[in-house]
């Protein structure tokens, strides 16, 4: 299964290279732009759930991707920099940028960093009870579900079957493991497994362009894609 997609925003083109083939070796999906016009254009319409963002870009700077950027979307950004760009990477953290690299880099330290940002990104997530995938936005506390920005509206167990597949973090789950969890041991044991495969049916209605996330595993259950 591909991992999480990645924004790379840099002008050199060896740079792009390298980085591209160490991320695709690790199992992420990569996307470039060589220009922050290109860069903020792919934000927006490919929502990557992380960007590598250099800050001295041909058209729009990194400064002001990151700013636009940030005006709509919480995704995790490390910027690219050289040593004597200090005052811009200072603005740029200010600006709402997660993590730095300065130039030139180790690759792995980089990926390493990637990798650290994703974990804490995804805690983060879970302790303020909002989590973000793709086009969807969940929110734990107050039970709702947006699908691109728009409310869905979903029964209380249809937001617990959601809610625990999500919490499985892309595993599967059986269909007696999603009874037990959804209506109770007692309840269970009485209702016809067939029910989750009614839910499914009805959760992907209503998931629209999101719908290929909730994945049937043949003969087993269920699992909600992350990536």
């Amino acid at each position: 299964m591909a991992k999480e997609k990645i924004l790379i925003v840099e002008d050199e083109k060896e740079i792009v290279k390298l980085l591209t083939y160490n991320f695709e070796k690790e199992g992420y999906q990569v996307l470039t732009a060589s220009d922050g016009e290109a860069g903020l254009a792919l934000a927006k319409s490919k929502r990557p759930q992380m960007i590598i963002l250099d800050l001295m870009l041909p058209k729009v700077d990194g400064i002001e991707v990151c700013k636009q950027i940030r005006r709509d979307s919480q995704v995790p950004i490390i910027m690219l920099t050289a040593k004597k760009e200090e005052t811009d990477r200072v603005l740029g953290l200010e600006l709402g940028a997660d993590d730095y690299v300065t130039k030139p880099f180790s690759v792995r330290e980089l990926v390493a960093r990637v990798k650290s940002l994703f974990r804490r990104s995804k805690e983060k997530a879970w302790e303020t009870k909002l989590v973000q995938i793709g086009k969807l936005e969940v929110d734990l506390e107050r039970y709702e579900v947006k699908l691109s920005g728009k409310l869905v509206e979903l029964s209380s167990k249809e937001f617990t079957f959601l809610k625990i597949l999500l919490s499985a973090q892309g595993k599967v789950l059986t269909r007696d493991q999603l009874l037990e969890s959804v209506w109770g041991y007692e309840q269970a044991s009485e209702i016809d497994t067939r029910t989750v495969d009614q839910h499914v049916a009805r959760l992907r209605v209503k998931l629209g362009s999101e719908a290929s996330r909730l994945a049937t595993v043949k003969n087993i259950g269920y699992k909600f894609k992350l990536a």
